[in-house]
C-alpha cells in the first residue's frame, strides 16, 4: 500500500460509527464481525488487528453485562 493509498477521510456518525475502508480492511485481513483494538493517541486513532481467545471473549462478555 502505497503512502497516497494510506490515508482517507471517513466521517463519524452520529452514533459514534467509524468505517474503515474496504482497502484497509482488506489490507489487514479484518472481516465483518472481528475484534481490532483501538488506540488512542494525541491526535489520532490507530486501529490494530486483534486474535480473540476465549479468555478475552469471557472478559468482554462480562464487562459488557456491567455497562
Amino acid at each position: 500500500m502505497s503512502v497516497q493509498e494510506n490515508e482517507v477521510l471517513v466521517k463519524i456518525t452520529s452514533a459514534g460509527t467509524i468505517s474503515i475502508p474496504k482497502q484497509f480492511r482488506k489490507f489487514m485481513d479484518v472481516q465483518k464481525g472481528e475484534y481490532v483494538k483501538m488506540i488512542l493517541g494525541k491526535d489520532r486513532l490507530i486501529v490494530r488487528k486483534v486474535t480473540i481467545t476465549w479468555e478475552l471473549l469471557l472478559f468482554l462478555s462480562d464487562f459488557n453485562r456491567l455497562v
